[in-house]
């Protein structure tokens, strides 16, 4: 049998013929598998093979060979070293991992080869690039840990220090990976396939060795990280699970050579139990931070007038985690009930914050020692502001939410005076370069540069020195690259030489010497530009080591500043759209008095008026209210804004209502829209009942439900039914009584309030004139008796032929009374909770419930639920 790797196998061909610099990039790539290679040249990065050929197609950059026509010919595409940070971005933001390769060593000094090395493995989740950031968004790594029944999760922002942990049900990670839309997700080698098959292309992901998801390696890995002894500090003590996922970060970090992350300072739980429960299909259905549709208008859009990143993106994480704790929300409503009145303090605040920059991005490049001087002069800025904030604040009378923030602000005053004593205000951005340092901060440094900048003087003091001493009135300093600097005498005054003179050459007209002051100064002004720019490097890199000993304090500062952005952007946009202070409370009542849709009222043209509606739900008397009303007249408008003036007020954001009282919702959901599913085989209709059975099984007594249209994915008499069935269940459930908008084209949904007296019927108006309908928008109370399907049709641009055929087909069908049949088979159905005389009156019972059992309705479709109730109907023969 042939040796499969013989020596005419292409591996060893290939070995015989690489260069010393090619044999170095393998050795590199082959510790980096599926990392494309950025590999240091001189004053290029290089690319081979085949990541030549994916950068030069992403990068637009020139395809060419090495070795040509030789043996070792490969592709190569590179580009100059500088230019890094305007390629890097486009590499990452494709999903590519890139290793950077750097030459270790001068190569005016290397013996032979430059020793390479990857310097930095920069991910999607690993990046601290500003191109490559967004300044609103966080970006995230996430580390996913599966186990038995829950799921252990973390989240990571290297750009900012935030580091968070949770851990439960796999429907809660689901939420958590949509709200936090990590840009890469790290998982064990053994659910990588689970996790494709589950998530596909949706996330960018890495697979690591399975050792690396173990509890005693990521709780030792946490603890030498914080040097501490356990975990108790930080909460995250009985998250085991979240524990190794979070362990599992750390390994990551190292593996892509992240090795200054002092900034991660902490760890925080994320605590399920203190946020409204909004699952993914709310997030997506309610536009909060994205919108779906193209030109849609997200929620976020609306109400972040923030001035500073961070504040902005901590507002996206407000947004996604409304709180549930009413003295919190208080809390926050007090200091945003401050900045409403008092409009010239706010303005002033927001003048100064317009100057305070990313101040946690900046101080975790301070941390990861990758800070450049401007930036390093735009934290001092920024501190200077944060006092001028302070001392403003001081000045004014505080209440004690406003007062306590503000007293957790440091001005930072040692850090702020020595950098601006240090440190030019204009300055570029390497720090290799020179210019940086001020005069007066460092002897040898002012002296250097005197002899640099004033050589000239310098050298003509030397000159006038020696004339008075030697009288030789035409003596000159000459330059030559042979034996550097030279006094020039011509060989009249050759008598005149003095002995401490050294003679180098003799030319035609006279002679040149050299002195032991002239040798000096040149040795000093020949390495005088090249130890300006290492010492002020030096001296840099002392500065950036005090900011050093800030990182705690300023990010403190930089938490506090974004809490108080985001509250006085609540007062900002609650003056500019006329919102309203909601009273919250510990009730079962929602009570919204001409509530408006915060995003759809923005989007109106000039001189149209949003036209209000009110909602009053509660446990006792009105828990479920039956929207009827025809497509268009803004039945899904009066959800979607109720749940997000519930949503704002819990996050303590005015609302856009004329008044607001709002007892605590602890889940929030929503099954409004349409949306096939066809990778995955589901229709609409399938995607309709698995959010709604989402719903169904995770009520609480505290919840708000919101749906749209149940049932129209199927056909009417199936929808009919699956409608009904579902507000009985809502309203009849043993435990919970959730507050409930129903909005239905099945106005045969009308009767139901007869026999549940907790249901309420309302429609959405409209007026008829003639044969055409004008929406009403205003909501009022009783049921619609007509859905106006034809005159919408009309409306949307049917051609008239098919909407007159359609009007002629709908009077056919009222003469036949089959609607009338209709609703008679809704009124005489058979009332909920009779099945239970089955146990006693029918001998199939117990067959009966067997099947039942069995059967799971989030998995069959409509024709396999019909033959199953064929089934089901023989039994009870």
């Amino acid at each position: 049998m042939t040796d499969l790797f013989g020596d005419e196998h292409p591996i060893y061909i290939k070995k015989k013929t690489e260069t010393p610099l090619m044999k170095q990039h393998a050795e590199i790539k082959l510790q980096h598998p599926g990392a494309l290679i950025l590999f240091r040249v001189g004053d290029f990065f290089e690319t081979f093979g085949e990541d030549a050929v994916k950068a030069s197609q992403i990068l637009g950059i020139t395809l060419t060979k090495r070795g040509n026509g030789s043996a070792s010919e490969t592709e190569l595409a590179g580009f100059p070293h500088h230019s890094i940070d305007s390629y890097l971005p486009k590499l990452v933001k494709t999903g590519i991992r890139v290793a950077i390769c750097e030459q270790l060593e001068n190569p005016k000094f290397a013996k032979g080869l430059v020793k390479r090395g990857v310097t930095e493995l920069v991910t999607p989740g690993v990046v601290m690039n500003d191109n490559v950031l967004s300044s609103k968004l966080n970006n995230y790594l996430a580390s996913v840990f599966y186990a038995e029944m829950n799921v252990g999760i973390a989240f990571l922002d290297i750009s900012t220090g935030d580091f968070l942990v949770t851990e439960g049900s796999q429907a809660y990670i689901d939420k958590l990976l949509q709200s936090f839309s990590p840009s890469e997700v790290i998982l064990s080698k053994d659910h990588k396939n689970s996790f494709v098959a589950k998530y596909e292309e949706k996330y960018n992901y890495f697979a690591i060795d399975d050792w690396v998801y173990r509890f005693d390696y990521g709780y030792e890995n946490l603890n030498k990280h914080f040097n501490t002894q356990n975990l108790k500090g930080y909460g995250i003590d009985d998250f085991q699970l979240g524990v190794v996922a979070a362990g599992a970060i750390l390994y990551y970090l190292k593996l892509t050579e992240h090795h200054e992350i002092s900034h991660i300072s902490g760890v925080a739980r994320i605590e399920e139990e203190k946020f409204v429960w909004l699952d993914k299909f709310t997030i997506r259905n309610l536009e909060l931070i994205n919108s779906p549709y193209e030109g849609g208008v997200p929620l976020v859009n609306v109400i972040d007038k923030t001035i500073s990143p961070m504040a902005a993106r901590l507002l996206r994480r407000w947004l996604l985690m409304p709180l549930k704790d009413m003295n919190l929300i208080h809390h926050r409503q007090k200091t945003v009930d401050f900045f409403f009145q008092q409009k010239e303090l706010r303005a002033t605040v927001r003048e100064l914050m317009e100057e305070v920059g990313d101040l946690e991005r900046l101080v975790s490049k301070v941390a990861a020692k990758r800070i450049n001087p401007r930036e390093l002069g735009q934290l001092r800025k920024s501190l200077e502001k944060v006092g001028k904030i302070i001392a403003i604040l001081n000045e004014a009378k505080l209440p004690a939410e406003v007062k306590k923030l503000v007293s957790l602000l440091n001005t930072c005053e040692f850090l702020v005076n020595k950098i601006a004593k240090a440190l030019k205000p204009e300055v570029g951005i390497l720090a290799n370069q020179g210019n940086l340092i001020c005069d007066g901060v460092n002897e040898e440094l002012d002296s250097l540069r005197k002899i640099a900048y004033s050589g000239k003087d310098y050298l003509l003091q030397i000159t006038y020195q020696e004339i008075e001493r030697t009288g030789i009135s035409s003596l000159k300093i000459q330059f030559n690259k042979v034996f550097g600097y030279y006094l020039e005498v011509t060989n009249v005054h050759k008598n005149k030489v003095p002995n401490d003179w050294i003679r180098k050459q003799t030319t035609v007209n006279g002679e040149r010497y050299i002195t032991e002051e002239l040798k000096i100064y040149e040795e000093k002004i020949l390495g005088a530009e090249e130890k300006i720019n290492g010492l002020e490097q030096v001296l840099f890199n002392e500065l950036v080591a005090i900011a050093a000993t800030y990182v705690p304090i300023i990010q403190q500062d930089a938490r506090i500043i974004a809490e108080l952005d985001c509250l006085i952007s609540f007062a900002q946009v609650a003056e500019i759209n006329n919102y309203t202070k909601p009273k919250i409370t510990d009730s079962d009542i929602l009570n919204i008095k001409a509530g408006r849709h915060p995003v759809i009222e923005k989007q109106l043209g000039v001189g149209e008026n949003y036209v209000p509606n009110d909602i009053y739900l509660d446990n006792e008397t009105q828990q479920i209210i039956i929207i009827t009303g025809p497509n268009m007249a803004g039945k899904s408008a009066v959800l979607r804004q109720t749940a997000l003036i519930v949503l704002m007020a819990q996050i303590g954001c005015y609302v856009p209502a004329e008044s607001a009282q709002i007892g605590v919702i602890d889940k929030i959901f929503t099954r409004v829209g349409a949306s096939d599913n066809l990778s995955k085989g589901e229709s609409t209709f399938m995607v309709e009942m698995t959010e709604t059975a989402s719903i169904l099984n995770n009520l609480s007594d505290k919840s708000l439900v919101l749906m749209d249209e149940i049932g129209r994915g199927t056909s009417t008499y199936d929808g009919i039914s699956i409608a009904w069935s579902i507000v009985e269940f809502l309203h009849n459930h043993p435990k919970f009584k959730a507050k409930t908008l129903f909005a239905t084209h099945y106005h045969e949904l009308n009767e139901i309030n007869n026999d549940l007296p907790r249901v309420k019927n309302f429609n959405v108006s409209v007026k008829e004139a003639g044969n055409k309908i004008i929406f009403m928008r205003k909501l009022k109370e009783g049921g619609a008796e007509h859905s106006f399907g034809i005159h919408v049709a009309q409306m949307a641009g049917i051609p008239i032929n098919v909407v007159l055929r359609a009007d002629e087909i709908m009077h056919k069908l009222e003469e036949s009374k089959m609607k009338e049949n209709t609703l008679d088979k809704m009124k005489s159905l058979p009332k909920p909770g009779l099945s239970k005389s089955l146990e006693s009156e029918h001998s199939g019972y117990s067959r009966l419930k067997e099947v039942l059992d069995k059967i799971d309705v989030n998995t069959m479709s409509p024709i396999e639920a019909l033959l199953k109730l064929n089934e089901v109907k023989n039994l009870l023969k």
